[in-house]
């Protein structure tokens, strides 16, 4: 099988007050999106660089994501070969 597949990951980013939360949707794979979210929040003693709150938050919403990926995989390749999985689940 050859040729190019295109998956799309949108990011939302929602800031309010010191909390960022960022949702991560992967698409285009053939079956429902992987939706992943993530969270980061100011310590009011540290110095407030929004773009450190959205890098975080996204970070932990790809991190859900990829959880999710890899635990699509090991299934449908359990469900071919019949055979525990090892070693790829999260």
């Amino acid at each position: 099988m050859t040729g190019t597949k295109t998956w799309n990951v949108q990011i939302s980013i929602h800031e309010h007050d010191s909390m960022v939360n960022a949702e991560a949707r992967l698409e285009g794979r053939g079956s429902d999106p992987l939706v992943g979210e993530g969270t980061a929040r100011c310590n009011p003693a540290d110095e407030n660089v929004p773009a450190i709150g959205d890098e975080l938050a996204t970070a932990r919403a790809l991190s859900a994501v990829c959880h999710q990926l890899l635990h699509s995989a090991a299934m449908d390749i359990e469900a071919h070969t019949h055979k525990p999985v090892e070693r790829l689940h999260t």
